[in-house]
């Protein structure tokens, strides 16, 4: 699981004037994710050792007898999940083979599915062009995009409401400055995370959401996959999102997998 240093992380903290008592409510919600980037979007001190996990667009390869989608939404994201980082994240992904994620990311998707095909599994990459009403149709494909898997760390976007944080932001005689150090220190904590930079745009599986809107990951439902609609196409500007039960994400059955998207 990704960790900070805790002298470091004290370190930071002093540098931005936020106590103790508010880093360890930040850090006990903190939950681990996995970023998916382009090469050139991996810290340089994570590069030499890095391993493609992940494609966007493309065309899906699929077993015998296993077809596209029935309602033909684009495969947005390919996830080799035996070169993911082992033991990073606190949801359960298959140990290998791949998952497909088919969404529509330009409009909120009518239907949307995700696959889990086994490894060792015969495969044919399946065409994007099919019959309807007598007419050749063809699915939109995205440019295929390789991608890197980086550890990170994500906070509940509710978490500045602890009583440890509010007594700081409340405390009289410091000024007005309170919420922008906690915003910086934020801000850094992740970064170190990362070992540089985040991107804003990117794909990202597990940890909590960071939603346009409202957080879909409530009650019993955790982010399965968080993808920017820049992160497949510069054009498409939308945030999509999609959420489970952990039970269900442990045992594979993706069919009751929530989407949501904003914009």
């Amino acid at each position: 699981m990704t960790s900070i240093d805790e002298p470091l992380l004290l370190e930071t903290a002093a540098t931005y004037g936020v106590p103790a008592p508010a880093v360890r409510e930040l850090m006990d919600q903190a939950r681990p994710c996995l970023y998916l980037v382009p090469y050139n979007e991996v810290p340089e001190a994570r590069r030499e050792n890095a391993r493609p996990a992940a494609r966007t667009g493309g065309l899906p390869a699929l077993p015998d007898g296993v077809n596209w989608p029935d309602g033909r939404e684009p495969l947005v994201l390919s996830v080799d999940c035996a070169a993911l980082p082992p033991g990073v994240l606190d949801i359960e992904l298959p140990v290998d083979g791949h998952l497909l994620f088919f969404t529509e990311i330009e409009y909120p998707p009518e239907s949307s599915v995700v696959l889990h095909i086994p490894a060792g599994v015969h495969t044919t990459e399946r065409s994007a062009t099919y019959e309807l009403d007598g007419e050749d149709v063809r699915s939109r494909v995205y440019e295929p995009r390789t991608l890197y898997p980086v550890p990170g760390l994500t906070f509940d976007s509710e978490w500045q409401g602890g009583p440890q944080t509010r007594a700081f932001l409340d405390a009289e005689g410091r000024g007005d400055g309170q919420e922008d150090a906690l915003d910086g220190f934020e801000e850094a904590v992740l970064d170190l995370a990362f070992g540089g930079h985040r991107p804003g745009v990117c794909v990202r599986l597990g940890g909590h959401s960071d939603p346009w809107d409202m957080a879909p990951d409530v009650d019993d439902l955790v982010l399965f996959a968080q993808v920017a609609g820049q992160a497949i196409d510069y054009d498409v500007f939308t945030m999509n999102l999609i959420v489970g039960t952990r039970e269900d994400l442990a045992a594979g059955r993706y069919a009751g997998l929530q989407y949501e998207q904003q914009c």
